[in-house]
């Protein structure tokens, strides 16, 4: 792993196997050589860093952060994973749980970054030294938003075992999301799930993203009408020192989902 002390394998234990395993205890000198645990996290060198900068080796312990949310977030889940209890209504989707627990921790360690600061004789930069830090929190969610997208739809069968809903697709790997049951109608309004639907809501006929009229209105399609803008225009600066606007209108196209 860059910059880390490696992942334990494929955590499939709900899939059939042994339960995940944990990263090694062990810490990482500068060189990556093995040493006795230490206050500060230390990873081994990037193969891919320039041989000419200096590793640090003392950024985010992310094997530290990696054993402490196994243990503390998926301990609800492995209070109730006995078989009996998993082919039961109110234990059926621990392992689901536990499934996506470990696919959330590895997207934090798998995205993480190598931080650099220069040094040198005025920003020369002729000196840098580095060192592992975790991913912007977007950068994290973005991630995950795409196993989202493709996640796999699987059960619990009658050994209390996850598998694949559907056999012609493939078997999640440990960085995969799963679900169980179709998500809510988020398109119709429904007091059930707190829904307010997405009629009425304004969208962007030319967007082919979230707020685009396609997506937004649900294939319902939606209605245009012509409505008045009043916002400030031809701003200009007094000295000395305050801003003056007038106010301009101007119609515009508004499209509603229908």
């Amino acid at each position: 792993e860059p910059g880390g002390c490696g992942l334990p394998a494929h955590g499939a234990g709900s899939f059939g196997g042994g339960r995940s395993g944990s990263l090694s205890v062990r810490s990482c000198r500068r060189d990556g050589e093995a040493a006795g645990t230490a206050p500060a996290a230390r990873a081994r060198r990037p193969k891919d860093l320039n041989h000419d900068w200096i590793w640090g080796g003392c950024g985010d312990n992310l094997e530290y952060g990696y054993r402490f949310t196994e243990g503390f977030v998926d301990v609800k889940e492995r209070e109730i994973q006995s078989p009996d209890r998993a082919r039961a209504s109110q234990g059926k989707s621990f392992l689901m749980n536990l499934h996506n627990n470990e696919a959330g921790r590895r997207a934090v360690y798998r995205n993480h970054l190598v931080a650099c600061k220069c040094h040198g004789v005025s920003g020369s930069c002729s000196l840098k030294t580095c060192w592992q830090q975790l991913s912007p929190f977007r950068s994290i969610g973005e991630w995950l938003k795409d196993r989202y997208d493709g996640a796999t739809e699987v059960k619990v069968n009658r050994r209390g075992k996850l598998q694949l809903a559907n056999k012609r697709f493939n078997l999640p790997t440990a960085e995969d999301l799963v679900y169980m049951e179709e998500s809510p109608d988020y398109c119709m309004y429904s007091p059930r799930t707190g829904s307010l639907g997405t009629k009425s809501r304004v969208c962007n006929k030319a967007a082919a993203g979230m707020d685009g009229c396609t997506l937004l209105c649900c294939g319902r399609g939606y209605n245009t009408q012509k409505v008045v803008v009043v916002e400030r225009c031809n701003c200009k600066f007094h000295w000395c020192c305050f801003v003056k606007c007038e106010t301009c209108s101007k119609d515009v196209d508004q499209h509603m989902c229908k």
